[in-house]
């Protein structure tokens, strides 16, 4: 007697997703790497210290764009020379706190003063500016060369983290001065100095408290 025949056994299988469903997953898929990606990316100000040390210098843009503006700022700050030497005298760390801007090569300060200029060499002049002692010495310098980095300095706005490097930093006070001699010097007629009475308004690093070398950005004659 034959054994009775079996039925085939026939494997259970699961359900497959529907189209719905899988397109559900995908885009649960797609949401969450969007959001990894937000999350990983800083977004920066288009006016950010960051961004703009990112992009290429150009010093003869940032002193075109920031001379003006330093101007005008050291003619807002500027105190009286007599004013100022006095308080220089009396307490150079009290002065320096009132008037002055710190650098990394000491205290700038921002003057004014009317004077009868004197003898000049490689184009510095002594001023002789009434109230002050007898043995202060004022000098400006008025080019060729002009030298130094009060103008970048003597507002504390122009600072070294806005820069890639020290390079640029050194760059962006020279494109000051240059930017300097063509705004207000270029038309400066030095033969004419020499006994003449000048108004300038300009800024100096306080190395010797009875000589000052100040980088004018604005000079009058008289």
């Amino acid at each position: 007697m034959s054994a009775p025949a079996t039925a085939p056994v026939r494997k259970k299988t699961r359900p497959g997703l529907s189209k719905t469903a899988k397109r559900g997953v995908w885009i649960g898929v797609i949401v969450v790497i969007v959001a990894l990606m937000f999350v990983g990316t800083r977004f920066v100000p288009s006016d950010s210290p960051l961004l703009q040390s990112a992009q290429k210098f150009d010093p003869a843009t940032f002193g075109a764009e920031n001379f003006p503006v330093v101007q005008e700022e050291i003619l807002d700050r500027a105190v009286d020379a007599d004013v100022l030497a006095e308080a220089i005298a009396a307490d150079p760390a009290a002065a320096a706190e009132e008037y002055g801007v710190e650098s990394s090569g000491g205290t700038v300060f921002s003057t004014t003063f009317t004077g009868v200029v004197g003898e000049g060499q490689s184009g510095i002049y002594e001023i002789q500016v009434e109230g002050l002692p007898d043995d202060m010495l004022i000098r400006v310098q008025t080019g060729p060369a002009i030298t130094g980095t009060e103008l970048r300095d003597a507002t504390g706005e122009i600072t070294f983290g806005q820069f890639t490097n020290q390079i640029e930093y050194q760059n962006a006070a020279a494109a000051l001065n240059e930017e300097l001699k063509a705004q207000v010097l270029s038309e400066l007629d030095a033969a004419a100095l020499p006994g003449a009475t000048v108004t300038v308004t300009g800024a100096f690093t306080l190395v010797n408290p009875a000589g000052w070398l100040v980088t004018p950005v604005e000079l009058d004659l008289e």
